[in-house]
C-alpha cells in the first residue's frame, strides 16, 4: 500500500455550539448549528476524522498541558516506572504495547510499539452521588515529587493535567450534542449513553533514546488499531506520523491545521449508526524527518460511554432492509476486550470479525 498525502480530514467550526452561542436561539445562530451539523456527518460518514475549530480551548490551556508532558516525560526512566500500574492508569513504558492486537488479528509489526504514554481518567468519586465500581473507576496514579532524580518542575503535572481533563470532558459532552443533531437523534439519545463515562486522558510521547537502532519497516509508534469507545479527542504536535486508513485502502498523512483538535469515532459510535458512521483505523508511523525520529506529542482524551451502557446499533439508524451489525455488548464489556489484546500482547479473541476484515484487507506499507 503506499501512504498518500493530501486533505482527507476536514476542518468543522463547531463556534455555534461552544458557550453562549449554543444557547443563541436566533436564526443566524440555529443555521451555523446545522452547517456544522451537516459537516460533521459527512466526516464521520466518509473518514471518521475530523479537525474542529471554535473549540473554545485557549492556548494557555494548550500550552499548560504540553508544560505538564516535558515534564514527567523528561525525568529518567527509573523515575517514570515508579507511576506504572497493571490498570488504564499510570505510566506505560516503551514497548510494552501493540494496539494492532486489539482488533483481534496476529500483530502486524514485528516489534511492539515504541510509544511511552500516562494515563489518568474518571474516578468512582467523578459523578456524584453515583456508587461507581472502584475496578472500573480506578483512582489515578500521580507520580512522586520526592526522591533522586525528580525535576522540581514535576510539580505543575498533576495541576495542568487535570485541567486539560476538565476541558476535554466538557467538549466531549459538547460534541455528543452536535452529534445527536447530525443524525437527528432526540435530545438525549447519546448524551445519556455517556453521563458516567469512563473518560481516560492518555498522554503519549513518542521518542527514542539516542543511537537507538531501529528497523523502521517493522517499528511503529503506534500500530494501526480503531479507538474503543464513542470519540476521541486529539491534540497533537504539528509532527508528522499520523495516518488514517481510507475507505479505498491507501494509508492518508494527517497533519493538524493551527489551533485545530482532530476528533475521532470509536467503536461504540460504529456500533450505534450500524457502521453508517465509521470507527476508522490509524497508526503513527516513525515521525521520520530528514532520516531520524523526531520527538512528538500527543494527548487522546476517550469519551468512552457509561460502563453499564448496552450498545447496539439504534433501530433509527438502522436503514429499511438492513440488519444490525453487531450484538448487544456493554461498554464495559468492550473496552476490556480491546485492552486484554493490547496491554498483555495477546490476540483480542473477542474481536469483531468485522474489524479484523478490515485489517486484513487492508495492505500495508
Amino acid at each position: 500500500m503506499t501512504c498518500e498525502t493530501g486533505i482527507l480530514v476536514p476542518v468543522i467550526d463547531i463556534s455555534s455550539y461552544v458557550g453562549a452561542e449554543a444557547d443563541d436561539m436566533s436564526l443566524k445562530a440555529k443555521a451555523a448549528r446545522q452547517q456544522a451539523a451537516r459537516e460533521v456527518d459527512e466526516a464521520c460518514r466518509s473518514v471518521g476524522f475530523m479537525q474542529i475549530q471554535g473549540h473554545g480551548i485557549s492556548e494557555q490551556t494548550v500550552q499548560a498541558l504540553n508544560d505538564a508532558m516535558d515534564a514527567f516525560f523528561c525525568q529518567d526512566l527509573d523515575v517514570k516506572k515508579r507511576s506504572m500500574s497493571p490498570y488504564n492508569r499510570g505510566y506505560t513504558a516503551p514497548n510494552s504495547e501493540n494496539l494492532s492486537l486489539s482488533l483481534g488479528v496476529e500483530a502486524a509489526y514485528g516489534a511492539n510499539d515504541f510509544f511511552e504514554a500516562f494515563n489518568i481518567g474518571a474516578d468512582k468519586h467523578s459523578y456524584p452521588p453515583l456508587e461507581l465500581p472502584s475496578e472500573v473507576y480506578q483512582p489515578n496514579i500521580w507520580p512522586s515529587l520526592e526522591g533522586d532524580r525528580v525535576n522540581p518542575e514535576l510539580v505543575i503535572f498533576r495541576p495542568n493535567l487535570e485541567l486539560w481533563f476538565s476541558a476535554m470532558a466538557k467538549l466531549a459532552r459538547t460534541l455528543t450534542k452536535v452529534f445527536e443533531d447530525a443524525l437527528k437523534l432526540p435530545e438525549g439519545t447519546l448524551t445519556k449513553l455517556g453521563d458516567h463515562s469512563m473518560d481516560v486522558l492518555r498522554c503519549i510521547h513518542y521518542t527514542l533514546e539516542p543511537n537507538t537502532a531501529v528497523h523502521f519497516k517493522d517499528q511503529m509508534g503506534m500500530g494501526e488499531h480503531t479507538d474503543y469507545g464513542m470519540l476521541t479527542v486529539l491534540c497533537a504536535d504539528r509532527v508528522p506520523g499520523l495516518q488514517v486508513l481510507a475507505k479505498d485502502g491507501t494509508w492518508h498523512d494527517v497533519m493538524p491545521e493551527e489551533g485545530a483538535l482532530l476528533v475521532n469515532l470509536g467503536d461504540v459510535m460504529g456500533r450505534l449508526t450500524n457502521d453508517h458512521w465509521l470507527s476508522t483505523l490509524h497508526r503513527v508511523k516513525p515521525p521520520i524527518i530528514n532520516g531520524r525520529i523526531e520527538r512528538r506529542r500527543s494527548a487522546a482524551f476517550f469519551h468512552d460511554g457509561n460502563m453499564d451502557a448496552v450498545i447496539q446499533p439504534l433501530p433509527s439508524l438502522v436503514s429499511e432492509g438492513e440488519k444490525p451489525l453487531y450484538p448487544p455488548v456493554t461498554v464495559w464489556e468492550h473496552v476490556t476486550n480491546k485492552l486484554s489484546g493490547s496491554r498483555t500482547l495477546q490476540i483480542n479473541q473477542q474481536g469483531s470479525d468485522r474489524e479484523a476484515a478490515r485489517v486484513r484487507a487492508s495492505i500495508r506499507s
